[in-house]
């Protein structure tokens, strides 16, 4: 048993993991759960192997709960990996590697902005209106980590931007957070469906360059809220 490398998910005690077939299985002797967090030692653990991965559903994303793997094995891994992490040559390799991830990080946030400000596509009198948004939804939406639409490479950066944007509506600018939607199958499907039509029927009056009142205009109260 311990000898096969497996996908689990977690079982009724600390103990015991769930195989993909449904099948209660004991955590072999001598094994101990590694975390998630830290990808370089997880990759050569698992390459020494053999491993049994954790993973939890929760709604329709999967989540790491860690390695089960022989603790001589964990711990042969980390010893090697903290000596090379100690040396310059590797401090120098992490310095380029942050470097190359911001600057690429901030080439995207330009580049995101740019296709929010696409999207919004506001008449010219209300270009204040349409950059204080583009950046309300670019510094909430793009960054690393946060799980949003904007992070996903599946759809265009156009597509992206137009979802952060909905969403972004959705929650600072209707009702949305507070509503009680019953559990209902494609309930709440239909009321986001909703909601994104008021939130494009608001857009429309700054694109077509409608004068509008900002006191009674949700979106002008949101992004006031917001740079408080």
């Amino acid at each position: 048993m311990p000898e096969k490398t497996r996908v689990v998910a977690p079982g009724p005690s600390t103990q015991q993991v769930v195989d993909e077939d449904g099948t209660e299985l004991s955590i072999p002797t001598g094994w101990e759960l590694l975390p998630p967090g830290d990808a370089g030692l997880t990759r050569r653990v698992k390459a020494a192997g053999p491993t049994w991965t954790v993973k939890e559903r929760r709604g329709r994303r999967m989540f790491s709960k860690g390695v089960w793997a022989d603790a001589a094995q964990i711990a042969a891994a980390r010893t090697k990996l903290d000596a090379e992490r100690s040396t310059d040559a590797y401090a120098r390799k992490r310095k380029n590697d942050t470097a190359r991830r911001e600057k690429k990080q901030a080439e995207y946030v330009d580049e995101f902005e740019n296709a929010v400000l696409s999207f919004l596509d506001f008449h010219v009198s209300h270009h204040g209106i349409a950059k204080r948004l583009a950046v309300a939804v670019t510094t909430h939406a793009t960054p690393v980590g946060s799980g949003t639409v904007a992070r996903t490479q599946r759809i265009p950066v156009e597509r992206r931007a137009e979802s952060a944007v909905i969403a972004w509506m959705r929650h600072q600018t209707t009702a949305y957070d507070n509503l009680s939607i019953p559990r209902v199958k494609g309930k709440r499907r239909e009321v986001r469906r909703m909601l994104a039509a008021e939130s494009r029927r608001l857009l429309q009056g700054y694109r077509s360059g409608k004068q509008i009142d900002a006191a009674q205009c949700p979106l002008q109260r949101a992004l006031a809220d917001a740079s408080e």
